[in-house]
C-alpha cells in the first residue's frame, strides 16, 4: 500500500447547482456554485469515528491524522467518486495549518487519468508547496490564508492565488474528471500529528 494512501482526513467536494454570477478578483467572471451537505465527503481513517478526526465548529472544518492512523478504506489504493469533466472550476477557501504540522498535502485537484491529482499542495517546512518541492507561497503557519485554485480542463492549466496574488500557474494533465479537496493526506516527512482547518469554502465555474 503506497504511503500517502495511509493518512487521511479530507473533505471532498462535488459539483452542486449554478447560483448567481458575481465579481471580483479572482473570481471575476466566474459563477458561484452552491454547496450542500450532500456536496461534501469526509474521509477519515476506516477504523475511526469521524469524530475522532474531523468537528465542524463556527463554520471551521478542522481535520487532523496521526503518523500511525490506518486508511481511509481497508483496500485503500484508488479514490472513487466523480465530479466536473469540462469548462474552468475554482475552488476558494481560507485555511489554516498550525506549526508543528509538516509533511503533508492541504489541498489537491483530484483526477481519473494519468496521474491520480492535477496538482497538490503540500505544507512543508512552514511555506505552501506544489509537491513538496515548488514554494508557492512562505510562511503560512499560524495564520489563515485565502486560497483560490482555478483549474481550465481545455487548456489544462491551473492558477493558485493565496490571499489574492496570483502565485503559479502551471500545466497539468488532462483526465476524464476531477474533484477538490482540501484536508491533510501525509506525504513525505511527515509530523506525527497533522492538521489544517478550512472555512468558507466555495466552488466556482465558468
Amino acid at each position: 500500500m503506497a504511503r500517502m494512501f495511509a493518512l487521511l482526513c479530507v473533505l471532498l467536494i462535488w459539483m452542486g447547482s449554478e447560483n448567481a454570477q458575481t465579481t471580483g478578483s479572482p473570481t471575476d467572471g466566474f459563477t458561484q456554485v452552491t454547496l450542500t451537505d450532500a456536496n461534501i465527503e469526509i474521509q477519515k481513517p476506516f477504523d475511526k469515528q469521524v469524530s475522532k478526526r474531523y468537528s465542524f465548529v463556527d463554520g471551521v472544518h478542522d481535520m487532523w491524522v496521526y503518523r500511525d492512523d490506518k486508511p481511509h478504506n481497508p483496500n485503500s489504493g484508488v479514490l472513487q467518486g466523480k465530479d466536473y469533466k469540462t469548462g474552468v472550476w475554482q475552488f476558494e477557501g481560507e485555511g489554516y495549518v498550525p506549526r508543528g504540522t509538516n509533511g503533508v498535502c492541504v489541498m489537491q485537484i483530484h483526477g481519473y487519468v494519468g496521474p491520480s491529482t492535477v496538482i497538490m499542495l503540500d505544507a512543508v517546512d512552514g511555506d505552501l508547496k506544489r509537491y513538496h518541492a515548488d514554494v508557492v507561497s512562505p510562511d503560512i503557519f499560524d495564520r489563515w490564508f485565502h486560497l483560490n485554485v482555478i483549474h481550465d480542463t481545455d487548456q489544462r492549466k491551473v492558477t493558485v492565488f493565496v490571499d489574492g496574488e496570483e502565485r503559479i500557474t502551471v500545466d497539468v494533465t488532462g483526465g476524464d474528471s476531477y474533484y477538490f479537496k482540501c484536508g491533510v493526506y501525509a506525504q513525505t516527512d511527515e509530523s506525527s500529528c497533522m492538521e489544517s482547518r478550512w472555512r468558507n469554502i466555495k466552488l466556482w465555474s465558468k
